[in-house]
């Protein structure tokens, strides 16, 4: 069985950093060593990794990859592609594609495409509709990350609005729910406001004001309360909003049924930002206040906030025209989630160590993902080398995302993401992509 040696590495896990290195044998790690220890056998080969960061593959809880049906925009290989150039090893793919992810055969059949093309490690949500509850029971808790429950229309419209169905579905659901949460009511009034005052297409600067924080403030609060009536596992997806934070406890995530997710979009970016991007960074829920992004940012060196995803949603530039109600909403981000966090941590905003628990660590605890997650003996091999001292520039020839572009085009980092290794396989190395590499589905233990 192969052995790599990656070594002279300033490793990042469970919170500290120390010089050494790992062994990898096969598709998993075999030895994390300090400082100048030699591997137990000789190793087949060996990376030098002086001046860089290892850490352990990012797993992104929240993408739309598009496939199957919306594949002008984005498939599974294009957009693992663009997830392994940005040291994401592992993805949740959302049901809102075509058709849905609402039957078990919509899901069997998305795991079947996924084997075949995915180049990092893969699950999906199962998408809960006011009509297939009875189908939650049936779901294979070891393979399917969640039920995913829109809380307000989004792309796809797969909103659920019967207050009934919300009850059963907190009830019955027996995993994660994981909530896209915006007030539909709040958000049909304040679109015949300024419908009336600004016509049928008001300008971008009004999606804020639309998608309010009345609107998310609303609908989190009604999914915290089902949740602690029924006792179900909460998950709230793309907070947005200072004040949602109030509903979640600072406390560690082993001791929570209720948890947050903060996307890149709002950590990155605020209302300001419309004036120069425009509807390159519209997205449901809004992007909001400095303050709101500030508070978020804080929140991040607390328990309040619990990971980091992206919400990565590919669309043709084409399809962005428009002003707050005609261009459609999302951002393609995945590639650049991990390097767009490194700012904040070059900022003082985050430590490198939180980086890593809220991308890496946090995301395998919150969905109890087999042997990922962390460097340590035993697990997969799924680990990025960063070199977190060097700046270049976004631009259209590097992005991977079959839409090719990005909110991030023309934007100075300085990380950057030397390798990716999936499984124990080098994926991603010096700009290229090896294409033909496959991940594995994810294994949950529950």
């Amino acid at each position: 069985m192969k052995r790599t040696l990656i070594h002279h590495a300033t490793i990042v896990n469970e919170g500290t950093r120390f010089a050494g290195s790992v062994v990898i044998e096969g598709e998993k790690i075999k030895e994390v060593l300090r400082g100048d220890t030699c591997p137990s056998v000789p190793c087949d080969e060996a990376i030098d990794a002086h001046g860089a960061f290892l850490i352990p593959g990012v797993i992104d809880d929240h993408v739309h990859f598009r496939d199957p049906g919306l594949t002008h925009k984005a498939d599974m290989a294009t957009e693992t592609a663009a997830a392994a150039a940005g040291g994401v090893t592992s993805f949740m793919d959302m049901p809102n594609c075509n058709p849905q992810t609402t039957t078990l055969e919509a899901l069997e059949n998305k795991f079947a495409d996924a084997e075949k093309k995915c180049v990092v490690n893969y699950s999906f949500y199962f998408g809960a509709t006011n009509s297939n509850a009875d189908l939650l029971k049936q779901l294979d808790r070891s393979r399917v990350c969640g039920v995913k429950l829109f809380m307000g229309a989004s792309t796809g419209n797969m909103l659920v609005d019967r207050m009934e169905t919300l009850r059963r579905i907190f009830s019955e659901a027996g995993m994660l729910i994981a909530t896209h949460c915006e007030d539909q009511n709040v958000i049909r009034r304040n679109t015949e406001i300024f419908k009336e005052k600004y016509g049928d297409d008001p300008d971008i600067s009004c999606h804020p004001l639309i998608r309010s924080q009345e609107a998310c403030w609303a609908s989190s609060s009604l999914a915290v309360r089902l949740a602690e009536e029924t006792g179900a596992r909460l998950h709230i997806l793309h907070v947005s909003t200072a004040r949602e934070l109030e509903l979640f406890e600072d406390k560690p995530l082993r001791e929570k049924r209720i948890t947050a997710e903060a996307c890149v979009s709002h950590l990155f970016f605020c209302d300001e930002d419309y004036k120069v991007l425009g509807t390159r960074i519209k997205c449901n829920p809004s992007i909001k206040t400095r303050q709101d992004r500030d508070a978020l940012r804080a929140a991040l060196r607390t328990n309040r906030i619990d990971v980091i995803g992206t919400d990565h949603a590919p669309h043709l530039l084409s399809e962005k025209q428009g002003g707050a109600l005609k261009a459609v909403s999302g951002m393609p981000t995945l590639q650049f989630s991990l390097v767009s966090v490194c700012e904040l941590v070059r900022e003082g905003v985050i430590s490198m160590e939180q980086l890593v628990q809220k991308m890496c660590h946090a995301p395998a605890e919150l969905f109890q993902i087999k042997g990922r997650g962390y460097i340590r003996p035993g697990y997969q091999a799924d680990l990025v080398l960063l070199n977190p001292d060097c700046e270049w520039t976004v631009t259209p020839e590097c992005i991977e995302s079959r839409c090719g572009w990005s909110p991030m085009e023309g934007r100075i980092f300085h990380s950057k993401v030397e390798k990716t290794i999936v499984n124990g396989s080098l994926v991603y190395s010096d700009g290229r992509v090896d294409k033909s590499h496959r991940g594995q589905a994810l294994f949950f233990e529950r």
